[in-house]
């Protein structure tokens, strides 16, 4: 006796894995496509990543050496020769400015640039004012240096604990 069931049964497996294969081979590309597409994706955010984290280290590596120069003047001549784009850019005008030895006038006009940069993130610009308040000190007025303190004192600025603090000596320095 034979089972008519179980030879209906191979027959439709049979047809079921050739129709399988059938779309494989029609569509099967598309997700060999998709899977290449991802993982060239990875490796080129990857590939992105590394390149810049290489010229990070490379413009913190230059920052240093520039710094670790003798004098004043060679200091900033290695500053200057530092190559920057973007936000690096008001990285060294921040670093150049910071030199107590130097040009006062020149650090505070390089402050002055990077606070008004309105390209550049608010922390730097924030930094910015704060140093320019502190390198001019007393020749500064006192409302301005309070005008300009209190607008990096608001809530949620990366310096706002400092302008408080700063502000605070204000009121010292008038007698309050």
């Amino acid at each position: 006796m034979s089972n008519p069931d179980s030879f209906i049964e191979e027959v439709t497996e049979e047809v079921r894995r050739d129709r399988l294969f059938r779309l494989f081979r029609k569509y099967g590309w598309i997700g060999v496509v998709a899977v290449l597409g991802i993982v060239g994706g990875a490796a080129w955010n990857e590939w992105s990543k590394s390149r810049a984290e290489i010229r990070a280290e490379a413009f913190g590596d230059a920052i240093i050496d520039a710094l670790d120069t003798g004098t004043p003047e060679e200091r900033s001549a290695a500053l200057a020769a530092v190559p920057a784009d973007g936000a690096q850019v008001a990285l060294v005008q921040l670093v150049m400015s910071s030199d107590a030895q130097g040009d006062k006038a020149a650090n505070l006009a390089a402050l002055d640039l990077v606070a008004a940069d309105t390209a550049l993130s608010p922390a730097y610009r924030d930094l910015a004012v704060l140093r320019r308040v502190l390198l001019a000190g007393t020749e500064m007025p006192l409302a301005d240096r309070r005008t300009a303190l209190q607008g990096i004192a608001g809530a949620g600025r990366p310096y706002r604990t400092l302008a408080e603090e700063q502000l605070a000596y204000l009121l010292v320095e008038e007698g309050q």
